[in-house]
């Protein structure tokens, strides 16, 4: 696996925070989450099941230019 770095929450000190990667292998999304509160769960769960190798993770909607710059990487010539 060759993960890209994208970005950390600009929000925090840089340790233990919200972060997104590209896996420019295949073009997936790597993201580094809060934990979902239970509420949080609860309302995912309306919609199916969490099986037990997935998670629900929160990002800050201020690391939204990191999610487009995640989609830029993934859709981008070099990882297809």
């Amino acid at each position: 696996m060759s993960l890209r770095f994208i970005a950390k929450d600009p929000n925090t000190n840089g340790d233990n925070c919200p972060t997104v990667w590209v896996d420019e292998a295949n073009g997936d999304f790597v993201v580094q989450g809060w934990k979902a509160d239970a509420e949080t769960e609860r309302e995912c769960l309306e919609t199916g099941g969490i099986p037990d190798t997935e998670a629900v993770v929160r990002l800050p909607a201020r690391m939204v230019a990191a999610i487009r710059e995640a989609c830029d990487v993934a859709d981008g010539p070099a990882v297809r």
